[in-house]
């Protein structure tokens, strides 16, 4: 075993995975098994496997060559990283193609390991538990555009339902239509109308999967001047969405902005991802388009979990684990979890289902900064909790946690980082000033150590008045300072608010 430097969580075991695409070969090695995992090391392929397969019934030739001497390098690399387990998965390429078997025993020779080939069913089904384990909940039709196919499934939750596996993934659609634009649409517009399940999506939110629909999302991200350069949980409202497809359709890539930065052998084929995305906008008619940065080799590794490792908030997961790896104590965070909502409920502030696992998941993250020049701990925190990896949040939700952080850094009035502030909806920007200000208020009484809190209590003195009471033993805690944050608080709540020991002396704040 690979000592692991303190940098990375001690309980976990690294483990890889190889997908063997149509278009591209992929592998990824995760730091371990976990409800949400984090990536150790990720390279690519585009070997284009299944390009000409309509015609020939076979794997291009050199790019089974190209993808055996990429198969040593992505074997040694496991080996490099200390992966303890290596799954390697195939789709629908190598399951169609007249020489798949032989392409597949030649890869297990190299990879030292089983290959498993899964049918259309099966990469939907785990396509479709890739999107359930990256939002909470997902509810929609998820689509899953490879080169090969394209899979759509019914998601509400954790139920999985009608699903079908279409030959419309891009490499195939090029193919078929013969490189003709309008052709693609004609052909995408036919195998669609046997997706029944659409019509059940209507009003629903449609998920994309894939790389091809990935790239497309990143050009309308910088069409949008869009300030947050993260995937996973993007929103396309219908009529953005409908215009910026128009354009990609018509093959007109070349004049749209960041195009430069997507590699030209993806290029050619985004026309035929907007092409069979218009024609899925069209069918289904639904409320709007949501990037999926999860597909199936997250939905594979969220089958391995145990039923309660699944059922795990995956956004309360990852920040547990940055708490675990950044702050000064992961007891302190959960403490703060605890007297927050105590505070809230003081206070008379409601919280919605997702507003109180942001709330738990700002309170664990609160201190993450904390080895930074203090000038810079609000901003370097923003940054992290802004384009962290996290899943189980939206894009508001991402503001509202990093906000939270660099308020309790800079102050509850910083008018730093418009473009997140412009993110977040104006309940989530008072609600971070709120918590801010009471994190604000807590650390000059704990030190950020924990033992403190719980001692801590809300009491209601009449007039509105509401104490914050230190019990006798924490009197030397009591003084100007903490009263001062108190005073901010009472700004950002419009409360009476006094800062009081237990028997002893108070001062009122407003």
């Amino acid at each position: 075993m690979i000592s692991a430097s303190q940098g990375r969580l001690q309980d976990r075991r690294p483990l890889s995975i190889i997908d063997i695409g149509s278009n591209s070969i992929r592998l990824v090695i995760y730091e371990g098994l976990a409800r949400s995992p984090t990536l150790l090391f990720n390279e690519k392929m585009l070997a284009g496997l299944g390009r000409g397969i309509v015609s020939t019934g076979k794997l291009d030739p050199e790019a089974v060559t190209r993808s055996m001497e990429e198969f040593r390098r992505f074997r040694a690399l496991s080996d490099q990283a200390g992966a303890e387990r290596m799954y390697v998965l195939a789709t629908a390429a190598a399951r169609e193609a007249v020489n798949g078997p032989d392409f597949i025993h030649r890869a297990e020779d190299v990879l030292k390991t089983e290959i498993q080939v899964l049918s259309g069913r099966e990469e939907a089904h785990y396509s479709a538990l890739g999107v359930i384990s990256g939002f909470h909940p997902a509810n929609g039709i998820a689509g899953d555009l490879g080169g090969g196919s394209l899979e759509l499934i019914d998601i509400d939750g954790e139920t999985i339902g009608d699903g079908i596996t279409l030959p419309l993934g891009g490499l195939r659609l090029q193919d078929m239509a013969k490189n003709s634009l309008t052709q693609a649409a004609r052909i995408t517009r036919e195998q669609l109308a046997r997706a029944k399940l659409l019509k059940g999506g209507q009003g629903r939110a449609f998920y994309t999967v894939g790389g091809t629909w990935r790239n497309l999302a990143r050009l309308h991200m910088e069409m949008t001047n869009y300030p947050l350069g993260v995937m996973h949980h993007y929103e396309i409202g219908i009529e953005s969405a409908a215009n910026f497809l128009r354009q990609v359709a018509k093959a007109e890539i070349d004049k749209i902005k960041g195009i430069e930065g997507i590699s030209k052998n993806r290029r050619s084929l985004l026309p035929y991802g907007a092409i069979v995305l218009q024609e899925i906008m069209a069918a289904m008619q639904p409320s709007k388009i949501i990037v999926s940065a999860l597909g199936v080799r997250e939905g594979f590794l969220y089958s391995l979990l145990d039923e309660a490792e699944q059922k795990a908030d995956p956004l309360i997961s990852a920040a547990e684990e940055l708490a675990r790896l950044r702050s000064r104590s992961v007891d302190h965070a959960h403490e703060l979890v605890e007297w927050t909502g105590k505070a809230f409920s003081a206070f008379g502030i409601d919280e919605t289902r997702d507003e109180a696992r942001y709330r738990h998941a700002a309170c664990l993250l609160a201190d993450i900064g904390w080895r930074a020049h203090p000038e810079y701990r609000g901003k370097q925190s923003l940054n992290i909790i802004a384009h962290a990896s996290f899943i189980g949040v939206d894009h508001p939700g991402r503001a509202f946690l990093a906000l939270v952080s660099l308020f309790r850094h800079e102050g509850v009035f910083n008018e730093a980082a418009p473009e997140i502030r412009g993110l977040a909806t104006p309940r989530y920007l008072e609600r971070a000033r709120v918590l801010a200000a009471l994190l604000r208020v807590v650390y000059l009484l704990s030190a950020a150590m924990p033992g403190v809190m719980p001692r801590l209590k809300w009491e209601h003195r009449g007039n509105g008045v509401l104490a914050l009471v230190l019990p006798a033993a924490l009197a030397d805690l009591y003084g100007e300072r903490p009263a001062g944050r108190l005073a901010q608080l009472a700004r950002v709540t419009n409360r009476r608010l006094v800062l009081a020991v237990e028997g002893g002396p108070s001062i009122s704040v407003k």
